[in-house]
């Protein structure tokens, strides 16, 4: 079923549509930080998509974002609402030659333009954790967990499941050296869209690809990804992304196929 949002997983635990921030009351058609509350919380957008300032990747923590949401005063034009208003660029399922379906760009994409979002069910980890474990060694995994350590030590965790429901990013390909990179983003609630941005000039025909680990555009560590035990690596797929620094592999995260 194809949904360009996240909706809530079979488990009810999480509802990504529940609207618990407060809005601003800015009356500006566009809004602009200081003043408004939702962009004093963290990043803000450019013309184009988020700000790709290389003093930032140098910093210990990236900022969070927030976009104005439903509550807000602000117009529907207000340069703080992008990835809300969801894909807005011509792409294209194809049959790749080794790695099933991928997904393509059908005009040039500049940097740090917002892409599409991946979209799926939001899931808790018991329920996660289950799927994870009914799968077959040879079934396709979309499950997505996106770790957010926060600089206190706490880390925020987010799965999404578009095995069932999900939109054009769950056909999107891993890649040791990708051309997109994901950002969470919040707009109603805490609960996070999990944002694909380019990370550089995308031509048209191009490929479109992210690290499936969280390596790309994150510090060193920041992924859960580690060596695996020899008998892991029959669970492990083949990486066909091609590049230069290719692991071979497709990264690997056992926290959902463990038991305590």
């Amino acid at each position: 079923q194809y949904s360009p949002d996240s909706v809530a997983g079979a488990d009810g635990q999480i509802d990504p549509t529940e609207v618990t921030f407060p809005g601003c009351s800015c009356r500006s058609s566009s809004c602009v930080a200081p003043q408004c509350p939702c962009l004093h919380r963290g990043h803000s957008y450019s013309s184009l998509g988020l700000v790709l300032a290389e003093q930032q990747e140098q910093q210990p923590f990236s900022r969070p974002v927030f976009e104005c949401n439903s509550l807000c005063s602000c117009g529907e034009g207000c340069r703080n609402r992008l990835v809300q208003r969801g894909l807005q660029l011509r792409l294209q399922v194809f049959r790749t030659q080794r790695k099933g379906w991928g997904v393509r760009a059908l005009e040039p994409i500049p940097r740090g333009r917002f892409v599409c979002e991946y979209a799926g069910e939001v899931l808790g980890f018991a329920e996660a954790q289950r799927r994870s474990q009914a799968q077959a060694p040879h079934e396709p995994n979309y499950i997505l967990a996106v770790r957010e350590h926060l600089h206190d030590g706490r880390v925020l965790e987010t799965f999404v499941d578009p095995s069932r429901v999900g939109n054009v990013g769950r056909f999107l390909n891993h890649s040791c050296e990708p051309n997109l990179f994901m950002v969470p983003v919040r707009v109603d609630s805490m609960v996070p869209k999990l944002a694909l941005f380019a990370a550089a000039d995308i031509a048209a025909g191009e490929e479109l690809s992210y690290d499936y680990s969280g390596r790309f555009h994150n510090l060193p560590g920041a992924s859960r990804e580690h060596k695996p035990l020899e008998e892991e690596n029959s669970l492990r797929k083949p990486c066909y992304c091609g590049s230069r620094t290719c692991a071979s592999f497709l990264p690997w995260d056992s926290s959902l196929f463990s038991t305590p």
